[in-house]
């Protein structure tokens, strides 16, 4: 059995990532319609039906916009802290709110054959939460949303085999770019987005620690990013540090509006 990955939206418009084995499949996050990650779902194999949890990292409406239509429909339960819940529950039906399940702080359980363990990080929202999935030997972590990467989170993805991680902006595209300067500030705070740049550097401190193969960048802002220069940045800070990522690492990208590559996790 493997740990599969596969990235069904991943932007500002909505996030959903798909982690699977062959007898167990979990949803993070549910920001785009049902309809859409039904038909994503479907696109590489899987039924909606067959998932047996979705786990919310924060409440903001690109990672749970499609949450109402959703657990209105499926008796499937949905995981998130209390802080997240209250917010959330303004959004779905009452009736539906016996499916949510409340996990207070860092939670470390196991659906099916994947064991979960998420991580506090940083960010303008109640509670935001980062994700280990585990897997017999291997690991996979997730982290978006995220204004600084501390000591603390690193230490939960280190001796990741796979990491997903944002990189939301270049600084210079940002900061010169069209919003208005309290939202630039935001996104650049410690409470806002990662740039390339960290994300480069986080991803190279994950990488020492040993068994990183693939890397998928997330999160990419359509207003202060471009694929290619997301990828290129990170490329470029990880040869000018001695790896090659023709050989040693797998770099890739989510897409805001389809699904990325399937991964086995292997």
């Amino acid at each position: 059995m493997t740990l599969s990955y596969c990235s069904l939206a991943s932007g500002s418009a909505g996030n959903c990532h798909f982690i699977s084995t062959e007898t167990t499949h979990i949803i993070l996050d549910f920001g785009m319609s049902t309809r859409y990650v039904k038909n994503s779902l479907e696109a590489i194999g899987f039924d909606i039906a067959d998932v047996q949890g979705v786990f919310i990292t924060h409440e903001h409406s690109d990672h749970i916009k499609g949450l109402k239509t959703f657990i209105k429909n499926y008796n499937i339960p949905v995981y998130m802290n209390k802080c997240t819940f209250d917010f959330v529950k303004e959004k779905v039906r009452e009736e539906d709110w016996d499916k949510v399940i409340i996990v207070e702080g860092n939670i470390d359980m196991i659906i099916g054959d994947i064991s979960i363990v998420n991580f506090d990080i940083s960010h303008d929202a109640a509670h935001p939460t980062g994700y280990n999935f585990f897997h017999m030997d291997k690991k996979l972590s997730i982290v978006t949303d995220i204004g600084i990467m501390t000591d603390e989170v690193v230490s939960f993805l280190e001796q990741s085999n796979f990491l997903v991680i944002e990189a939301n902006h270049d600084v210079n595209m940002l900061m010169f770019g069209p919003y208005p300067y309290y939202l630039k500030r935001r996104i650049n705070s410690e409470i806002g987005h990662l740039s390339n740049e960290e994300a480069a550097k986080t991803v190279f401190k994950v990488y020492k620690t040993g068994k990183l193969k693939n890397v998928v960048l997330a999160h990419l802002s359509r207003e202060n990013n471009m694929p290619e220069l997301a990828h290129l940045t990170v490329q470029k800070y990880l040869e000018e540090n001695g790896v090659d990522t023709d050989v040693d690492i797998n770099l890739d990208l989510t897409y805001r509006d389809k699904t990325g590559k399937f991964y086995r996790i292997v």
